[in-house]
């Protein structure tokens, strides 16, 4: 496994075509791994390309992908980043293996982590009509979303002590839960995302539509293999579209 950071140049035209819609940089993102077809199908069980997009406090943004195999992105170096700065030992983008940092991963472990992800739910509107996928799109249910998985997903959001609480319990004043003030946990970047997905002459089909947000937060490992996986796997839906990627940073760090 590998993971890779690579500095978005925003002046240029390249990167706002890649950034202006989760398709077409998906398959740019695919294209750093020339061993891998279109038509190739993750296995169920096993690691997967995953990235995500991070809009930094200083109007930058960094793209994130975690990988079975290092990646290859002169192709986006040139569309996308800074070619005449790029040189053999800065090549414009920056891998690690990862398995390493994985493998270190220990019940009790307390980290900073982000994730951005497509919360949903099904819903069904009258009776005997087929259930509908359908985004959360209050705070509190996309933080419920996530606290429903986090056990399945080898880890606990950690709470906040009592004196850093407005309200007692971690209630609302009507008595609804208020995640937010009870778990060292935000929600933020809520992204309403709609593009086309088919291709050169494909026939063309419905947009597709999304919403996404980004999770910050303190965790504590409760099952390390789990979270291994879940790092791996990812979380959620939609993870061809810069969904599902966990990473943790030791805690006091940003990002």
């Amino acid at each position: 496994m590998f993971l890779t950071r690579f500095r978005v140049n925003t002046a240029r035209p390249g990167a706002r075509r890649l950034l202006s819609s989760p398709q077409v940089l998906h398959a740019a993102v695919m294209s750093s791994f020339p061993a891998l077809l279109p038509s190739d199908v993750p296995p169920p069980d096993g690691p997967r390309v995953l990235w995500r997009l991070d809009h930094t406090g200083r109007a930058e943004v960094m793209l994130y992908v975690v990988s079975p195999d290092r990646p290859d992105m002169t192709h986006l170096v040139e569309q996308a980043g800074w070619p005449m700065a790029s040189t053999h030992s800065a090549p414009g983008w920056e891998s690690r293996p990862y398995g390493p940092f994985l493998d270190r991963l220990a019940i009790g472990g307390q980290w900073a982590f982000r994730l951005t992800a497509n919360p949903i739910h099904h819903i069904r509107r009258k009776d005997g009509e087929p259930t509908k996928r359908t985004a959360h799109v209050t705070p509190v249910h996309q933080m419920g979303w996530l606290l429903q998985r986090q056990k399945a997903c080898g880890f606990r959001v950690l709470e906040k002590p009592d004196d850093r609480r407005l309200l007692p319990g971690g209630t609302t004043s009507t008595g609804q839960p208020h995640h937010g003030d009870r778990y060292e946990l935000t929600v933020h970047d809520k992204r309403a995302l709609s593009f086309d997905k088919s291709r050169g002459a494909a026939p063309r089909t419905a947009p597709v539509s999304l919403v996404t947000v980004t999770f910050d937060g303190r965790l504590e490992i409760t099952d390390p293999e789990l979270l291994r996986r879940a790092m791996r796997q990812g979380i959620g839906k939609a993870k061809a579209y810069g969904c599902g990627l966990l990473t943790l940073a030791p805690l006091g760090t940003a990002g």
